[in-house]
């Protein structure tokens, strides 16, 4: 590579680093869409972390110390601490934490809850579980234990609640 290309090369990667770095020091933090990336490999790195665990069976009250058996929200605790992301023990407490996304904006990683179960009563939140992406849940209830749902038929969809993005 001859000096004339080196030279266009690195002033080209110091306009790029500079536009860059202007908006984060304009702003005091990264731009939204620089956010939103991160936000969003982290939670892919969230569902894959809790793929490794589909099959794990469901125990309800489940303790948060152990990866033998999960109940959804100790589950969803245990994946998101990995990231250094700190949820309370329970879904009705994890409905609460992050802010309010719509079910036509989720992404990867954001939690979705539902009424569901025994407790169920159409209002109360009974149950937790991560979007996975492309109308994909990853969540833990009775039979099969860790496993992947569709969020949009039978009982999931007919149960759906809300979502929270904590990410």
């Amino acid at each position: 590579m001859n000096k004339a290309t080196l030279i266009k090369k690195v002033l080209a990667v110091g306009v790029c680093t500079a536009i860059g770095f202007g908006g984060l020091m304009a702003s005091g933090e990264a731009t939204p869409t620089a956010q939103a990336a991160s936000a969003s490999t982290t939670g892919q790195r969230i569902v894959s972390l809790g793929k490794n665990y589909l099959g794990i069976p469901y125990k309800f009250g489940a303790s948060t110390s152990t990866t033998r058996v999960f109940d959804c929200s100790s589950f969803t605790k245990y994946i998101y601490g990995k990231y250094g992301v700190s949820l309370p023990r329970t879904s009705v407490a994890q409905s609460k934490v992050g802010r309010a996304v719509s079910k036509s904006n989720l992404r990867a990683g954001d939690l979705v809850f539902f009424s569901s179960g025994s407790r169920a009563n159409g209002r109360n939140v009974t149950h937790v579980a991560v979007y996975a992406g492309s109308g994909k849940i990853l969540h833990t209830y009775g039979s099969p234990g860790v496993t992947i749902s569709d969020l949009n038929s039978g009982n999931w969809k007919r149960t759906y609640l809300k979502a929270r993005r904590v990410l």
